[in-house]
């Protein structure tokens, strides 16, 4: 499969991807009244769509400079190559947590249908929270036979 720009979107990425440094964010936080900081490694574009292609009838689609990313013609996703960026659907909530805890890495996007979609900088998220936030995403919109099915099984 290859993305809109020709480029392969899973497995051998080339282009954004290929001999990247990311200008990566600390994650900050305090013990005792001492604060402490720790980098943040960042994900890859690679690492978002394995994630997505573990979760039951997700059906990618190409709309030139964007993918979007269904289940059962609904969407959760959304994935910018040229800016490293994925859009994801979270509760209103987790919207506003997310963009007030790290807003160099969350953006609000939109809110719609009472849900607030919120843009990831891959850079300033580790696998396992993208893991969280992909699987969150898709579990809010994958239709309840799927969700009872795949339990609250995270990708990994």
């Amino acid at each position: 499969m290859t993305g809109h720009l020709n480029k392969p979107i899973l497995g051998g990425l080339t282009g954004f991807n290929a001999g990247c440094t990311p200008n990566v964010p600390d994650r900050r936080w305090s013990v005792g009244g001492v604060r402490h900081t720790a980098p943040v490694a960042g994900t890859q574009i690679s690492d978002f769509l394995e994630l997505v292609h573990q979760l039951p009838e997700v059906q990618p689609s190409d709309h030139d400079r964007y993918w979007r990313f269904d289940v059962r013609r609904r969407v959760f996703a959304y994935l910018w190559e040229p800016t490293r960026t994925v859009g994801l659907k979270q509760t209103i909530a987790e919207q506003i947590a997310l963009v007030a805890e790290r807003p160099e890495v969350f953006e609000p996007q939109f809110t719609a249908w009472g849900f607030g979609w919120v843009v990831v900088h891959l850079e300033g998220v580790d696998r396992d929270e993208l893991a969280e936030l992909v699987f969150e995403a898709w579990r809010l919109t994958a239709p309840d036979d799927l969700v009872t099915t795949r339990d609250d099984v995270l990708p990994r």
